[in-house]
């Protein structure tokens, strides 16, 4: 398997994003520095306030807009063309963008802007080049990284094996007085040691009962519930992964419901597939609550969420897995499966893996737990 993504695989990238551009009558796509100009380019780079762009145009090689006193860094990393303009910072970079986009010519008039595009860049760009329209970039940036090839899920999976790794070696660990940093600094030097960027987030108790946990939640104690949350990129690919125990013996009530949220679990994953509506995963995971007794809706004690996200070089990507979305899954798409249940004021239960859609059905990157004792199987 190899570590990262090769640059005949981002070359293949280019060319299927400008057959995009053609089908959807777009001259150019704008991206701003974050995971498309990765996915397409390798060209990891910060946000600021300085713009740092590539410019894909429907037809020939990327332009890069960037500042001059970066170019030589540029320079080191960018592969995929010679075209880059540089700006001095008493210039317009919104300037060079507008020549990029005069230099390319234009059959439809059309640019397209993905959308972390920040506003005061667009605004400035379409000030130096009005006479363009300008539209969503999303036919072009969703539909070129929903479905991930094998390359990608291979990263995906190495990403999934790191965490589960690192969670066996500091669930151990958890004691009475623990705090939530204490347990994240240690799964972050795990995530270290298998070599990666990483790391885990608890919440302990009462905080478990609030989705994302409480601003300054108390030390662990004994008899709490522990949700735990947390990932890892390998080349930029996330994994995502959420489980739940007990320090020490649980008591019947939450064994019962870390049983049910198992149960929703399983039927999301049962009612997930090839050609499936994203919304049937949701309505299978919230039925189980419903014929619980659980909800409606989205209330609580219940499911207060959609049931699960896409993940990829961002750890919460396109499709979501929520009523109204009617879009069939497609083979390559990833999802997260995360339907959580929440008691107010007591607790809650999370069991997040992750999958990928086969012809065949989903594929699970890490297994769910087999029961609260057992995190891991």
């Amino acid at each position: 398997i190899r570590d990262r993504i090769t640059d005949d695989e981002r070359r293949l990238r280019i060319e299927n994003a400008q057959r995009l551009m053609s089908a959807n009558q777009m001259d150019a796509l704008y991206l701003d520095a974050g995971t498309s100009m990765f996915y397409f380019t390798g060209v990891r780079w910060g946000q600021s306030e300085r713009m740092m762009a590539v410019i894909l145009p429907s037809d020939g090689d990327p332009a890069v807009v960037c500042p001059k006193f970066e170019e030589g860094r540029l320079r080191e990393i960018f592969r995929f063309g010679e075209d880059i303009r540089t700006w001095e910072e008493d210039e317009s970079p919104c300037a060079r963008v507008a020549q990029v986009l005069r230099d390319n010519g234009s059959r439809f008039g059309r640019v397209g802007m993905e959308e972390r595009v920040r506003f005061f860049l667009y605004d400035g760009i379409r000030k130096e080049a009005p006479g363009l329209e300008y539209v969503s970039g999303d036919p072009i940036t969703i539909e070129c990284r929903v479905a991930k090839s094998e390359t990608e899920i291979a990263l995906m999976q190495r990403a999934n094996d790191i965490t589960i790794e690192a969670y066996k070696a500091v669930v151990p660990l958890l004691t009475e007085g623990m705090t939530r940093d204490e347990f994240r600094t240690l799964s972050q030097q795990a995530h270290a040691a298998l070599g990666v960027s990483g790391g885990i987030g608890p919440q302990f108790g009462l905080a478990s009962s609030f989705p994302h946990g409480m601003a300054d939640p108390p030390p662990l104690r004994e008899g709490d519930i522990v949700l735990m949350d947390g990932g890892c990129g390998v080349d930029g690919y996330r994994s995502d992964i959420s489980r739940t125990v007990v320090l020490g013996e649980p008591t019947a009530r939450q064994r019962e419901m870390w049983e049910l949220m198992s149960r929703a679990k399983a039927a999301a994953f049962a009612a997930a597939g090839f050609h499936v509506p994203c919304e049937d995963v949701d309505n299978a995971a919230r039925q189980i609550y419903l014929d619980y007794g659980f909800g409606p809706e989205y209330e609580v004690p219940g499911l207060p969420h959609r049931t699960g996200h896409g993940i990829g070089l961002d750890g919460h990507e396109w499709i979501n897995l929520v009523r109204g979305n009617t879009r069939p899954m497609e083979v390559g798409m990833c999802f997260t499966n995360e339907p959580m249940v929440v008691i107010p004021n007591e607790f809650g239960v999370r069991l997040e893996d992750a999958f990928w859609v086969t012809e065949e059905g989903p594929v699970y990157f890490s297994e769910p737990s087999p029961s609260i004792e057992e995190p891991f199987g």
